[in-house]
């Protein structure tokens, strides 16, 4: 076996948290997981996954002008209930089993 190293660094509380939860529902541990990102990065001589950041960046605030304006638009929606829609799915189907539904 190879002489081992110690890595050690520092990170939010929480995040090593959550992070060891999501290993340990995966059934495996950091430093394994580590190791394994470790040696991805050897394979491919770079970054084992995407390094970009987003081509657009949606702040908060915007956010919730969005889904404020998406709750007004569907404050005019018909009420519906659950048998009415479970019939028009099933008539929407039933068209495009016929053929007469637009193919998209």
């Amino acid at each position: 076996m190879a002489e081992q190293a110690l890595i050690q660094f520092r990170v939010d509380k929480d995040l090593k948290q959550e992070v060891a939860d999501i290993c340990d529902a995966l059934g495996t541990d950091m430093p394994t997981v580590f190791r394994m990102c470790m040696k991805q990065i050897k394979i491919v001589r770079g970054i084992p996954f995407s390094t970009k950041l987003p081509e657009t960046v949606v702040t908060r605030s915007e956010a919730l002008n969005a889904f404020d304006q998406l709750r007004q638009e569907a404050a005019g929606a018909p009420e519906m209930s659950l048998d009415e829609i479970n019939e028009e799915i099933a008539a929407a189907r039933a068209e495009r089993k016929d053929g007469k539904a637009a193919v998209l």
